[in-house]
């Protein structure tokens, strides 16, 4: 079982009494383990706005993928097959390959590395990692709490790595027990890239019915630590 923070000391907002639309609800608090955990079980998450403060959001509309939407072209599949998949054997790597080189993933700085690696080693924290040939190629990490998978980020360093790496993380989820499509996986906004793969807008209220639905669920990666 994932380790206990103990209670968050803020009183973080509530995504459900929030204007439409509007997708920044507050900024201060701090990213200890009670906080960011706390945060993800109301429906928010942490990232740093322009000024440099620590922002909690909870976008509306928000970006998810259903599992059964999950979209495998057949050169993804065959892709697949050049690649060898794990869970949370290099979770500090595909922190640092979602971050470094890449303009969009600036805001995943020290703090955040050093925050999320203490979730990891606590339990709440996993990754998906990509190999080839022993080389990790791609990945990508995120928060679980019971059967919500909050998506971070994800990363490539060969052709369809990151899009695997999705994949693999779908089929672990809807194998994890319990009715798959109450898995929620969620991935902030939806991209065109990530829309390719299936991830779908829905509206805030949806996201934090389905939310609820989902904590209560066991999880699918900690089940296998």
């Amino acid at each position: 079982m994932p380790m206990d923070p103990g209670p968050c000391l803020w009183d973080l907002p509530d995504p459900a009494v929030a204007e439409p639309g509007q997708d920044l609800l507050a900024v201060g608090a701090d990213l200890s383990p009670s906080t960011i955990l706390e945060a993800y079980r109301r429906g928010l998450f942490p990232m740093h706005v322009e000024t440099e403060e620590l922002g909690w959001w909870s976008p509306d509309p928000r970006g998810i993928v259903p599992l059964a939407n999950l979209r495998v072209t057949r050169s993804l599949r065959r892709s697949m097959h050049h690649f060898e998949f794990s869970v949370d054997q290099a979770f500090a790597e595909v922190m640092r390959g979602c971050s470094e080189g890449r303009k969009d993933g600036d805001w995943i700085n020290e703090e955040f590395h050093q925050a999320y690696g203490q979730l990891h080693r606590m339990g709440w924290a996993h990754s998906v990692e990509v190999w080839q040939g022993g080389t990790l190629v791609g990945g990508l990490y995120g928060i679980e709490i019971g059967g919500l998978f909050a998506g971070e980020s994800m990363f490539h360093r060969v052709r369809d790595a990151s899009k695997a790496a999705l994949v693999a993380l779908v089929e672990t989820l809807r194998s994890g027990g319990g009715d798959p499509e109450s898995r929620l996986l969620d991935v902030q906004w939806c991209t065109d890239h990530l829309a390719t793969l299936g991830a779908v807008e829905v509206p805030r209220r949806d996201y934090l019915a389905a939310l609820d639905r989902a904590l209560g669920m066991e999880p699918a990666l900690g089940l296998r630590h």
